[in-house]
């Protein structure tokens, strides 16, 4: 589908993209940090906050992050514009195994889909897997016209932040 490529630290970061059949949507990218500190920006809220949003959505803010991230913990993200209009998503965790996986559902409606995301460590370094399962071909196409398309954006903020955050 598509694929990033930046250079950062010296060291080569991709964001790979991939459609896999009628459902599935899988985004690779390998970060210069260990496994438990990606964890951290996945699952601690004030870190998560920080790179999320992605910055081309100019004006839009999480304006609420609610995140109990434990098998059976659930979470609410708010994200607004300035004005009274938010847009909520929420769902539940089905699985988290600390510094190497997490399993959600996206709730918000009945085209929501499983996201999976793992952290496999590479000596000091960490591949991301992030993984969405779609109930339908037509969730996927339209998840890859919306919130699919900023996954590279965001990638790339987590990136920065992490180098910031140190290991």
């Amino acid at each position: 589908m598509t694929e990033q490529t930046n250079s950062a630290g010296g060291a080569q970061n991709r964001t790979s993209v991939e459609r896999r059949g009628d459902r599935e949507l899988v985004v690779k990218r390998t970060f210069d940090a260990p496994s438990s500190t990606v964890y951290r920006a996945w699952s601690q809220p004030e870190l998560f906050q920080r790179w999320w949003v992605p910055k081309s959505a100019s004006g839009v803010s999480l304006v609420s992050c609610d995140m109990d991230v434990r098998t059976g913990g659930k979470y609410r993200l708010e994200f607004g514009a300035g004005g009274s209009d938010t847009m909520a998503f929420y769902g539940k965790y089905l699985e988290v195994v600390p510094n190497e996986r997490i399993v959600w559902t996206n709730d918000e409606g009945e085209e929501g889909a499983i996201t999976t995301v793992t952290f496999e460590d590479r000596g000091g370094r960490t591949l991301l897997t992030f993984q969405e399962v779609y109930p339908s071909r037509e969730a996927l196409e339209e998840a890859l016209q919306g919130s699919a398309v900023a996954l590279p954006e965001q990638l790339e903020q987590l990136d920065e932040l992490l180098s910031s955050i140190g290991k």
